[in-house]
């Protein structure tokens, strides 16, 4: 009987268990969802006395700089338009577009085989000409000095042979016919001598047939060097060191003098074209220093500076167009090649900093931050200084320290919450 007194609230205890577990695991979908219903509750209860939990950012100390921002293209401080200077046909283009070139490299020929035979007519003529001068140094000038010196010898004759008639004349042994005869004889070798005078002075240096034909082998090499010149127009260069952006000829094509046919962007200095709000005007001047970025290779940035603020304002775009120079620009800069620029225009060292996006109201003139209050949300004024691309300047109203809710975490003036440090 001992026995059985004790089995039995055993086994009822067991049985107890049993149905308290059979009946767990009946209902555990039910029990579960009210369990996570209760905990919901509590964590909801706990979050309206405390508020939720915000992510703020701190007012620190450190350097800011101030930067405008503006997107624009690569120019060349200008342009190199390369034609023809004569009408003729493309033979040959002998570049392509975007490829470099030095200075006097052949990019385009032209057919030349009239302005060839232009060149040997006047290299003929010229050999004419050349040959007209030496025959006058060589067989006319000395022709004429020995029919001089026959001339003179001549008059010398004639001479004393009237000299003689007029003395026989006058001593009564001579007819005044004889001496008449002799006077004739001397005017005529007279009249021989100026001839012959006559023909040295023209033959030589300075004389009017040397000087003609000075003038015909002047006017023969003048040809020479127009068809020489024209025979190398047939062939267009470059004309100095840079990279072919536009080409618009091809083989066969005629030409035209005043026609592009290549467009070249010489090497040096590039620029970088930009349109600036014109509310930035008065922050931006000459010799300000700015990284660059071309778009097409974000990683690597170049520096530049300003060399160039237009004097208008674009009233279609409210803009101005500002230039920058790039003293060393990298190989991968490409003409119209889009462009992201940063100009410094102020720096801070020791300025108090917040992110930009904790200030409310930055351009409306008062702007102010949601700060935390015992554990509530509360506006507070402040004043700003400089602007940087993701920070902003603090000059009253936050002390270093100081936290602030950023304007996305939606959480409204006199809310509480619990802010979180980052």
């Amino acid at each position: 009987m001992v026995e059985q007194t004790i089995t039995l609230p055993q086994h009822k205890s067991r049985l107890s268990v049993a149905a308290l577990w059979s009946g767990f695991l009946n209902h555990k979908w039910f029990i579960l969802a009210v369990a996570v219903l209760l905990a919901f509750g509590a964590w909801q209860s706990v979050r309206m006395i405390l508020g939720p939990a915000v992510v703020v950012d701190e007012a620190r100390r450190g350097r800011l700089v101030e930067t405008v921002v503006a997107s624009g293209h690569v120019e060349t401080p200008y342009r190199v338009e390369i034609g023809s200077q004569i009408t003729g046909t493309v033979q040959e283009v002998l570049v392509q577009e975007g490829e470099k070139v030095s200075k006097g490299q052949p990019l385009i020929s032209l057919e030349s085989r009239e302005l060839n035979a232009a060149v040997v007519q006047a290299h003929g003529a010229v050999a004419q000409a050349e040959a007209r001068i030496r025959q006058l140094e060589e067989l006319t000038l000395p022709s004429a000095r020995e029919a001089l010196t026959q001339a003179n010898a001549t008059l010398r004759n004639a001479q004393q042979t009237y000299d003689r008639t007029a003395q026989l004349e006058h001593n009564g042994y001579a007819t005044r016919a004889s001496l008449d005869d002799a006077q004739k004889t001397l005017d005529v070798a007279s009249a021989v001598k100026r001839s012959a005078e006559f023909q040295v002075y023209t033959a030589s240096p300075g004389g009017s047939d040397y000087v003609m034909a000075q003038t015909q082998a002047n006017q023969a090499r003048a040809n020479l060097d127009t068809a020489e010149s024209r025979l190398g127009y047939a062939t267009i260069a470059a004309p100095r060191d840079g990279v072919l952006i536009t080409r618009s000829v091809e083989r066969g094509t005629v030409v035209q003098p005043g026609k592009a046919l290549l467009v070249l962007a010489p090497v040096g200095d590039a620029q970088l074209v930009l349109q600036i709000d014109e509310r930035n005007l008065g922050k931006i001047a000459l010799g300000q220093k700015a990284l660059a970025s071309a778009d097409a290779y974000p990683d690597r940035r170049f520096a530049a500076a300003i060399t160039y603020i237009n004097p208008g304002v674009d009233i279609s775009r409210a803009s101005v167009e500002v230039k920058l120079t790039v003293a060393d620009a990298p190989d991968y800069l490409r003409q119209d090649m889009t462009v992201s620029v940063d100009i410094e225009v102020a720096a801070r060292d020791d300025a108090l900093i917040l992110p930009l996006r904790s200030v409310h109201d930055v351009l409306s003139g008062n702007p102010w931050v949601l700060g935390v209050k015992d554990g509530r949300a509360v506006q507070k004024p402040v004043k700003i200084g400089l602007h940087g691309n993701s920070q902003i300047e603090i000059t009253d109203g936050l002390a270093a320290g100081d936290v602030a809710i950023p304007q996305s975490s939606g959480v409204l003036t006199g809310q509480r919450v619990r802010p979180v440090r980052q």
